[in-house]
């Protein structure tokens, strides 16, 4: 099972992916959770955001892994490939911000790095989980560099949503099934 969860700020998507993957935990004691955290903490308020995000999932999910990458996602999951372990990626827009404006450093290809992706998704054998921003559906920013960050995440919505067997769209904390069975 490979499930795209895409949504808006606070509409529900994490808090699915982390209920996706208590239910794994608890319905074999074979089973395992990798939680992959895309986020880099650049500022003091993005690091006590990380901290709150950690404390809540340890307790939400206890027995999750947490491994920090954000850049080397396709590797990050062919390490953790396993039918036994469910991987939740949180979150591709973060993963995709690392990328192309890069703290330090020049901007990857992101057309090769969202390519590459797609098809380590498509290869993968365990469950996954793949929480990604839908930015799409407001009004066309004025600025070209946020025009072109907009574009370059809605291909990448699309690559990996190909590559999913479910995607859920998240509203107020409501799922909406796009692709596959609820």
């Amino acid at each position: 099972m490979r499930e795209l969860i895409l949504g808006g700020q606070r509409s529900g998507k994490s808090a699915r992916a982390e209920t996706l993957a208590a239910d794994w935990l608890t319905a074999s004691p074979a089973h395992r959770a990798v939680f992959v955290a895309t986020a880099t903490a650049w500022d003091d308020e993005i690091r006590e955001r990380i901290a709150r995000h950690q404390r809540d999932r340890a307790q939400r999910v206890p027995g999750m892994v947490t491994v920090e990458e954000p850049v080397g996602l396709a590797r990050a999951l062919a390490a953790h490939d396993d039918a036994r372990t469910l991987v939740v990626v949180d979150c591709l827009t973060l993963w995709l911000t690392n990328l192309l404006m890069p703290a330090q450093g020049e901007a990857a290809p992101a057309e090769a790095a969202a390519a590459t992706l797609a098809s380590t998704i498509t290869a993968h054998t365990g469950p996954l989980i793949l929480v990604s921003n839908e930015i799409g559906l407001g009004v066309i920013p004025m600025g070209r560099e946020t025009r072109a960050f907009v574009d370059a995440l809605g291909r990448l919505n699309q690559q990996v949503a190909a590559a999913c067997d479910r995607v859920t769209l998240m509203a107020a904390g409501l799922p909406l099934t796009l692709k596959g069975k609820a």
